[in-house]
């Protein structure tokens, strides 16, 4: 019998031919799947979006259904008789089904309607997006912009440091973080403004009228956020890469500034997603503080005079600011976590 050896180093004629037809893949197939992924996140996320607006829309409907109180009644006021009570439900289409009701009313939404005020009497967009809206967009980005710069100047300056500095400034952010939104404006007029005159108490439209609101509305947020991104920045120079950059010569500014920042960003830009909800809640109560004509002032008028179309316009835009900013901070993910992008 003869026995044919086959030298290790040589391979067969089938896995040479396999090897001579197979085709290289082409250099950007993994750039390509990582695009695609991404397409898809981001799509995801808007549906998502469009999905939780739907149901918040949806369950104000019923809630306004399910709610004491007949609106009729309150249009009519003291004149209270059957033709002017059909009048009013077949103008405001109150005599309708309720199914029809329903698909009239998401129909409006997606168009914009909002529906007319029971009490003022003029379209519900109207009073949201006007001089009030503009109002609470000023003090809501002054306050964002104040709780960003304070946060990062506080986190990066006492990340990784152990001293008088790191104890006050946690001492600082404790106190704000604990302090309920309504004192502390009550605290920042009578000391800023009673007791030291350094700057008005109410209304105005001045950049000087926004300090104090928006000092009293960001301070709380920057507490919060600064504890997040310190112990962010923390964690990350205690990795390998970390100090492997230090023997290298990067200073620790450098470090915390180039490398701790971008790994403290996702938890710090998860909190600051759902510390939109708090912010809109803390509108209300600091424009009522400082007597800003904005939407939270509003919202209280709109409340204590029962006008339940304003009530339901401004929380469905509450509802749908919430929805746009965290859905913006899930599409910013792509960009601060590099493994979200190719999966």
């Amino acid at each position: 019998m003869t026995v044919l050896e086959t030298s290790p180093t040589s391979p067969p004629d089938a896995a040479v031919a396999q090897d001579a037809g197979r085709v290289p893949p082409p250099r950007d197939a993994g750039r390509w799947a990582g695009a695609a992924y991404q397409l898809r996140y981001i799509a995801e996320k808007l549906f998502a979006a469009v999905v939780v607006l739907w149901l918040a829309a949806t369950t104000a409907f019923v809630a306004v259904h399910l709610s004491p109180g007949d609106p009729v009644t309150l249009l009519m006021g003291e004149f209270d008789t059957p033709e002017l009570r059909a009048t009013i439900e077949a103008q405001w289409g109150l005599d309708k089904s309720l199914l029809v009701q329903y698909f009239d009313f998401l129909t409006r939404l997606v168009q914009g309607d909002f529906g007319m005020s029971y009490v003022q009497r003029v379209p519900v967009a109207d009073i949201l997006f006007s001089h009030r809206l503009v109002a609470s967009a000023q003090l809501t980005g002054a306050a964002t912009l104040i709780a960003v710069v304070v946060a990062l100047v506080l986190s990066v300056t006492t990340a990784g440091r152990k001293g008088v500095g790191r104890r006050i400034a946690f001492l600082g952010e404790l106190t704000f973080a604990s302090i309920p939104t309504f004192w502390l404006g009550i605290v920042f007029i009578t000391v800023l403004s009673f007791q030291l005159g350094l700057l008005p108490v109410v209304g105005g439209s001045k950049l000087e009228n926004l300090i104090l609101p928006s000092l009293t509305l960001g301070l709380p947020l920057a507490a919060v956020l600064s504890q997040v991104l310190r112990e962010g920045i923390e964690k990350s120079l205690e990795q390998p890469y970390a100090v492997t950059a230090l023997a290298r010569g990067i200073s620790p500014w450098q470090l915390k500034i180039r490398h701790g920042l971008r790994h403290a960003l996702i938890p710090a830009a998860t909190l600051a997603g759902w510390s939109v909800g708090g912010m809109l809640t803390g509108t209300v109560i600091v424009e009522q503080v400082f007597g800003r004509p904005g939407i939270g002032q509003a919202t209280v008028v709109a409340v204590t005079r029962q006008d339940v179309p304003v009530v339901l316009g401004i929380t469905l835009l509450a509802v749908a600011l919430y929805v746009a900013v965290n859905t913006v901070v899930d599409i910013v993910y792509l960009w601060i976590d590099p493994r979200l992008r190719v999966r």
